[in-house]
């Protein structure tokens, strides 16, 4: 070969690495500019198409008694900024006012399906009183007085026989309604979302935010197993609020990996507790009187683990007798947490104030000096963010899906109650840890918004929707 052809080749290899450089080069650029910038992320979001979803949930703020009534507020409210226009089915007529949602009439045949200024609104399908933590055998007991009408029983005899009901519905809500794509929330939803997806054909998103092995401590009841697990494989996608839950949606449902999404809980300013100035403190004299306060809050019941909890105090109290201890909430457990706290001979140092919400809430987080989260099993835990976002330093369990999500947590296992209260002493001795926590929790606490959740989901129904014609 002559050295002018090797010159040749060599320039000619030269202008193709060049020209891939620049290609490499641009790409990233861009890539920078539409993921990172404020611009490139409007662009992005006009290049998307505008999309009906038909949402079906269980329960909405501010009547809502546990974790997912929050998400979903935190998820609409996002979601509808992503150029989604959401009709979000509810189960049971509420009153007039709820925040950030349009009320309409609570039969199916007057219903209007139309859209707020905020993208969504609310229709009501099922009046229900039953909240999604109950289980079958409790929902049996509060069928009381309560839930007449007239004299007449309104509501179905068990909790499998409401949801059974919601989902007959569903098909006819799915019929009205025009959209691109169903999504239901947690296993009390999932039937309404298959049967509107057998009238319609749209595709069907099932967002898991709690299996019944979390919610029974691995006992699981044989029908809402089987309607979870039905809901889960009519599913086109599922959105698992954490690896663990991922894990167990796979494991215990045959459900194909490749399916399963992982998109992480968040919290901002909608759904984080807030202080009401003109409420009265109910728990600021503890502080006052020098005590150090660590705090439960959550429903008491097997599943968050409110007994580990209770024995981890009495180890704490011997070596430090100044900490009081507030079990926050309510449950099939309570009753049973106040005696095992007289028999460890700690009564006087365990308060149970009750169901909290808002700014009793905040309240009781900016009181506390730690707060603890000792779960069995918790799905995602969107009680740590709320108190990270207070400036609370935190302990949780290994056995959370929180625990994938935060660094800046102490984690220790739900069983191990002697470890967990060497952590609850290291944090209340040591000024520069609990600085260290509360500062770095914050900003931890900041970065997981309901906005990241939403962006992920966003990407997930580009994948499956179709818009509507």
């Amino acid at each position: 070969m002559s050295m002018f052809t090797f010159d040749m080749n060599l320039i000619l290899w030269t202008n193709i690495i060049a020209l891939l450089f620049s290609f490499f080069v641009v790409g990233a650029v861009l890539g920078a500019f539409f993921t990172k910038t404020p611009a490139g992320k409007k662009f992005v979001e006009k290049a998307r198409q505008r999309l009906r979803v038909l949402m079906f949930g269980w329960e909405f703020p501010p009547f809502n008694s546990g974790g997912l009534g929050v998400a979903c507020l935190g998820l609409v409210r996002a979601l509808s900024g992503k150029d989604l226009d959401i009709v979000f089915v509810m189960p049971k007529r509420l009153p007039d006012g709820v925040p950030f949602a349009k009320m309409v009439s609570a039969e199916i045949d007057k219903a209007k399906i139309d859209s707020s200024s905020l993208g969504y609104s609310v229709e009501y399908a099922v009046n229900s009183p039953i909240a999604p933590y109950d289980s079958s055998k409790s929902y049996v007991r509060r069928e009381d007085g309560t839930y007449y009408e007239d004299g007449t029983l309104v509501y179905g005899s068990d909790l499998v026989s409401e949801a059974r009901r919601y989902a007959r519905l569903g098909g006819a809500i799915a019929a009205r309604a025009p959209h691109a794509l169903i999504y239901a929330h947690d296993w009390l939803s999932f039937g309404a979302g298959k049967e509107a997806k057998r009238v319609s054909k749209k595709p069907f998103i099932a967002h898991i935010h709690s299996t019944e092995f979390d919610r029974t401590g691995g006992n699981a009841d044989q029908n809402i197993y089987d309607i979870e697990r039905e809901g889960l494989h009519a599913a086109d996608h599922i959105i698992a609020v954490s690896g663990k839950t991922k894990n167990t949606v796979v494991d215990r449902y045959g459900i194909p990996s490749h399916k399963v999404h992982v998109v992480w809980n968040g919290i901002d300013e909608s759904t984080a507790p807030a202080r009401n100035p003109a409420a009265p403190l109910r728990l600021a004299a503890l502080q006052q009187a020098g005590y150090n306060v660590v705090l439960f809050m959550g429903r008491i019941t097997i599943q968050k683990g409110p007994d580990y909890f209770v024995r981890a105090a009495r180890r704490v109290i011997d070596r430090d007798p100044n900490v009081l201890f507030i079990l926050a909430g309510s449950g099939d457990m309570e009753r049973q947490m106040m005696h095992l706290a007289a028999s460890l001979g700690i009564g006087d140092k365990v308060l149970f104030p009750g169901f909290l919400r808002g700014h009793e809430q905040h309240e009781a987080y900016a009181l506390a000096d730690l707060f603890v989260m000792p779960s069995v099993s918790e799905p995602f835990g969107l009680t740590v963010l709320e108190a990270m976002r207070m400036g609370t330093p935190v302990i949780v369990s290994k056995q959370s899906g929180v625990a994938e999500a935060v660094e800046h947590a102490l984690k220790v296992d739900f069983w191990d109650v002697e470890k967990m209260a060497n952590l609850m002493l290291s944090v209340l001795e040591s000024p520069a840890l609990h600085a260290k926590l509360k500062k770095k929790g914050v900003a931890e606490a900041a970065s997981l918004t309901w906005d990241r959740a939403a962006e992920s989901i966003r990407g997930i129904v580009d994948t499956v929707a179709v818009p509507a014609s």
